[in-house]
Protein backbone atom coordinates (compact mmCIF):
# COMPACT_ATOMS: atom_id res chain seq x y z
CA UNK A 1 0.00 0.00 0.00
CA UNK A 2 2.92 2.48 1.05
CA UNK A 3 4.07 1.35 -2.04
CA UNK A 4 1.36 3.07 -4.17
CA UNK A 5 1.14 5.85 -2.23
CA UNK A 6 4.43 6.73 -2.87
CA UNK A 7 4.26 6.65 -6.81
CA UNK A 8 1.03 8.66 -6.45
CA UNK A 9 2.56 10.97 -4.92
CA UNK A 10 5.00 11.45 -7.84
CA UNK A 11 2.03 11.58 -10.66
CA UNK A 12 1.71 14.44 -11.87
CA UNK A 13 -1.19 14.25 -14.26
CA UNK A 14 -1.69 18.00 -15.23
CA UNK A 15 2.22 18.03 -15.88
CA UNK A 16 1.94 15.48 -18.45
CA UNK A 17 -0.84 17.10 -20.52
CA UNK A 18 0.55 20.49 -20.34
CA UNK A 19 3.83 18.69 -21.52
CA UNK A 20 2.25 17.09 -24.27
CA UNK A 21 0.06 20.36 -25.59
CA UNK A 22 3.20 22.32 -25.46
CA UNK A 23 5.15 19.40 -27.59
CA UNK A 24 2.20 19.67 -30.09
CA UNK A 25 2.53 22.84 -30.37
CA UNK A 26 5.88 22.60 -31.72
CA UNK A 27 5.56 20.15 -34.11
CA UNK A 28 2.16 22.37 -35.36
CA UNK A 29 4.93 24.79 -35.58
CA UNK A 30 7.47 22.84 -37.88
CA UNK A 31 4.64 21.58 -39.45
CA UNK A 32 3.06 25.13 -40.18
CA UNK A 33 6.71 26.15 -41.25
CA UNK A 34 6.74 23.38 -43.71
CA UNK A 35 3.35 23.71 -45.40
CA UNK A 36 4.34 27.77 -45.92
CA UNK A 37 6.99 27.12 -47.78
CA UNK A 38 5.26 24.71 -50.14
CA UNK A 39 2.21 26.95 -50.26
CA UNK A 40 5.53 29.25 -51.57
CA UNK A 41 6.81 27.30 -53.86
CA UNK A 42 3.37 25.90 -55.46
CA UNK A 43 2.67 29.34 -55.94
CA UNK A 44 5.35 29.68 -58.22
CA UNK A 45 5.64 26.50 -60.14
CA UNK A 46 1.62 26.01 -60.68
CA UNK A 47 1.88 24.56 -63.67
CA UNK A 48 5.21 21.84 -62.36
CA UNK A 49 3.05 21.14 -59.25
CA UNK A 50 0.29 20.24 -60.89
CA UNK A 51 1.73 18.18 -63.54
CA UNK A 52 4.27 16.07 -60.63
CA UNK A 53 0.92 15.49 -58.47
CA UNK A 54 -0.22 13.20 -61.28
CA UNK A 55 2.56 10.89 -60.52
CA UNK A 56 0.85 10.43 -57.36
CA UNK A 57 -1.32 7.67 -56.62
CA UNK A 58 -4.61 8.93 -55.21
CA UNK A 59 -5.85 5.53 -54.69
CA UNK A 60 -3.33 4.71 -52.12
CA UNK A 61 -3.46 8.23 -50.38
CA UNK A 62 -7.11 7.67 -50.17
CA UNK A 63 -6.55 5.03 -48.57
CA UNK A 64 -4.52 5.76 -46.12
CA UNK A 65 -6.59 8.98 -45.32
CA UNK A 66 -9.50 6.66 -43.90
CA UNK A 67 -7.18 4.02 -42.20
CA UNK A 68 -5.85 7.02 -40.25
CA UNK A 69 -9.56 8.28 -40.05
CA UNK A 70 -10.52 4.87 -38.46
CA UNK A 71 -7.53 5.01 -36.52
CA UNK A 72 -7.99 8.22 -34.44
CA UNK A 73 -11.64 6.46 -33.89
CA UNK A 74 -10.70 3.66 -32.64
CA UNK A 75 -7.96 5.37 -30.06
CA UNK A 76 -10.55 7.74 -28.94
CA UNK A 77 -12.61 4.60 -28.22
CA UNK A 78 -9.81 2.77 -26.52
CA UNK A 79 -9.78 6.22 -23.91
CA UNK A 80 -13.88 5.83 -23.39
CA UNK A 81 -13.24 1.88 -22.93
CA UNK A 82 -10.80 2.67 -20.16
CA UNK A 83 -12.90 5.18 -18.64
CA UNK A 84 -15.82 2.43 -18.14
CA UNK A 85 -12.86 -0.17 -17.06
CA UNK A 86 -13.42 -2.18 -20.11
CA UNK A 87 -10.07 -3.30 -19.45
CA UNK A 88 -10.20 -6.54 -22.38
CA UNK A 89 -11.80 -3.62 -25.29
CA UNK A 90 -9.31 -0.67 -23.99
CA UNK A 91 -6.67 -3.49 -25.19
CA UNK A 92 -8.52 -4.48 -28.26
CA UNK A 93 -8.55 -1.07 -30.04
CA UNK A 94 -5.26 0.06 -28.88
CA UNK A 95 -3.85 -3.07 -30.89
CA UNK A 96 -6.28 -2.47 -33.91
CA UNK A 97 -5.02 1.70 -33.85
CA UNK A 98 -1.39 0.03 -33.58
CA UNK A 99 -1.77 -2.46 -36.86
CA UNK A 100 -3.89 0.29 -38.94
CA UNK A 101 -0.56 2.57 -38.30
CA UNK A 102 1.23 -0.53 -39.47
CA UNK A 103 -0.62 -0.84 -42.83
CA UNK A 104 -0.38 3.00 -42.97
CA UNK A 105 2.99 2.46 -43.32
CA UNK A 106 3.14 -0.17 -45.35
CA UNK A 107 1.11 1.59 -47.92
CA UNK A 108 3.67 3.89 -47.99
CA UNK A 109 6.43 1.68 -48.03
CA UNK A 110 5.20 0.13 -51.27
CA UNK A 111 4.06 3.75 -52.90
CA UNK A 112 7.80 5.18 -52.15
CA UNK A 113 9.18 1.98 -53.51
CA UNK A 114 7.00 2.71 -57.14
CA UNK A 115 8.97 6.12 -57.28
CA UNK A 116 11.68 4.63 -56.42
CA UNK A 117 11.61 1.87 -59.28
CA UNK A 118 11.01 4.94 -61.53
CA UNK A 119 14.08 7.24 -60.32
CA UNK A 120 11.51 9.50 -58.81
CA UNK A 121 13.39 10.85 -55.42
CA UNK A 122 15.90 13.26 -54.25
CA UNK A 123 18.82 13.11 -55.61
CA UNK A 124 18.14 10.94 -58.76
CA UNK A 125 19.84 11.55 -62.27
CA UNK A 126 16.62 10.47 -63.89
CA UNK A 127 14.93 13.50 -62.02
CA UNK A 128 17.51 15.99 -62.99
CA UNK A 129 17.39 14.91 -66.39
CA UNK A 130 13.61 14.96 -66.96
CA UNK A 131 12.09 17.10 -64.77
CA UNK A 132 11.44 20.49 -64.56
CA UNK A 133 13.18 22.15 -61.14
CA UNK A 134 9.43 22.87 -60.06
CA UNK A 135 8.44 19.50 -60.40
CA UNK A 136 11.90 18.34 -58.42
CA UNK A 137 10.49 20.65 -56.06
CA UNK A 138 7.22 19.21 -55.58
CA UNK A 139 8.95 15.68 -54.88
CA UNK A 140 11.10 17.11 -52.86
CA UNK A 141 8.63 18.39 -50.54
CA UNK A 142 6.83 15.30 -51.08
CA UNK A 143 9.31 13.02 -49.76
CA UNK A 144 10.53 15.37 -47.17
CA UNK A 145 6.81 16.02 -45.66
CA UNK A 146 5.36 12.54 -46.20
CA UNK A 147 8.64 11.10 -44.73
CA UNK A 148 8.64 13.50 -41.53
CA UNK A 149 4.66 12.09 -41.42
CA UNK A 150 5.64 8.42 -41.47
CA UNK A 151 8.39 8.99 -38.62
CA UNK A 152 5.36 10.93 -36.65
CA UNK A 153 3.17 7.59 -37.15
CA UNK A 154 6.67 5.52 -36.14
CA UNK A 155 6.68 7.56 -32.77
CA UNK A 156 3.15 7.87 -32.15
CA UNK A 157 3.08 3.41 -32.42
CA UNK A 158 6.09 3.51 -30.08
CA UNK A 159 4.01 5.45 -27.88
CA UNK A 160 0.68 3.48 -28.14
CA UNK A 161 2.83 -0.09 -27.68
CA UNK A 162 3.90 1.92 -24.06
CA UNK A 163 0.11 2.78 -23.30
CA UNK A 164 -0.76 -0.90 -24.41
CA UNK A 165 1.73 -2.13 -22.28
CA UNK A 166 0.50 -0.21 -19.02
CA UNK A 167 -2.85 -1.25 -19.64
CA UNK A 168 -2.34 -4.68 -19.84
CA UNK A 169 -0.41 -4.64 -16.53
CA UNK A 170 -2.66 -2.20 -14.86
CA UNK A 171 -0.27 1.17 -14.57
CA UNK A 172 -2.45 2.66 -16.60
CA UNK A 173 -6.54 2.60 -15.58
CA UNK A 174 -9.27 5.10 -15.06
CA UNK A 175 -7.76 7.11 -12.34
CA UNK A 176 -4.19 6.99 -13.86
CA UNK A 177 -4.64 7.32 -17.57
CA UNK A 178 -3.33 10.42 -18.85
CA UNK A 179 -0.47 7.82 -20.61
CA UNK A 180 -3.27 6.38 -22.67
CA UNK A 181 -5.05 10.48 -23.43
CA UNK A 182 -1.28 11.86 -24.33
CA UNK A 183 -1.15 8.68 -26.81
CA UNK A 184 -4.30 9.50 -28.29
CA UNK A 185 -3.59 13.37 -28.37
CA UNK A 186 -0.28 12.91 -30.60
CA UNK A 187 -2.23 10.21 -32.53
CA UNK A 188 -4.78 12.85 -33.57
CA UNK A 189 -2.05 15.53 -34.55
CA UNK A 190 -0.71 13.06 -36.61
CA UNK A 191 -3.94 12.58 -38.10
CA UNK A 192 -4.66 16.00 -38.21
CA UNK A 193 -1.42 16.76 -40.28
CA UNK A 194 -2.11 14.11 -42.90
CA UNK A 195 -5.62 15.71 -43.52
CA UNK A 196 -3.74 18.78 -44.85
CA UNK A 197 -0.80 16.48 -46.81
CA UNK A 198 -3.34 14.50 -48.59
CA UNK A 199 -5.03 17.55 -50.54
CA UNK A 200 -1.67 19.52 -50.58
CA UNK A 201 -0.09 16.75 -52.60
CA UNK A 202 -2.77 14.14 -54.27
CA UNK A 203 -5.19 16.99 -54.75
CA UNK A 204 -4.11 19.59 -55.91
CA UNK A 205 -4.92 21.83 -58.91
Amino acid sequence: MSQVIHQDEHYDEEGAKIGMWLFIFTELLLFGGLFIIYSVYRFRNQDAFHMAAEELNVTVGTINTFILLISSMTIAMSTSALQKKQKGTTILLLEITFMLGLIFLINKYFEWGVKFDHGIFPGSQYMMDNLSQGEILFFGLYFVMTGLHALHIIIGMVVIGFALSGVSSGRVHPHRAVLLENAGLYWHLVDLIWIFLFPLFYLIH
